[in-house]
């Protein structure tokens, strides 16, 4: 069985969130954590930010076709705003509790 399309919704909203702090990473060619290593280099954050947003986008786009409705995905948007909103609790609670990312000087 798989995932239903609000599921679907909440986890697209996780990775189009993710995908932000590695793109703009790579962007200013700074090194932020991956799942590659603590101090990943520019390159692997945009292939990593690049992942998680293409990820992100199919599964909207499997939103948006379920069960042929004519509000395509708008009926979900509450699903994916949560998402994007679990990520940025999580970043913002790690970050407080575990210091992950660092200045630099």
């Amino acid at each position: 069985m798989g995932m239903s399309p609000e599921a679907r919704a909440f986890t697209a909203g996780l990775l189009v969130s993710n995908s932000a702090p590695h793109l703009g990473t790579a962007v200013t060619g700074r090194r932020h954590l991956t799942p590659f290593g603590r101090d990943s280099g520019p390159v692997v954050n945009l292939v990593w930010g690049l992942v998680n947003l293409t990820g992100g986008l199919l599964l909207l786009r499997t939103v948006a076709q379920a069960e042929g409705t004519d509000q395509k995905w708008y009926s979900r948007l509450v699903a994916f705003e949560s998402g994007c909103a679990v990520f940025a609790m999580w970043m913002a609670v790690t970050e407080k509790a575990l210091s992950v990312i660092r200045a630099r000087d």
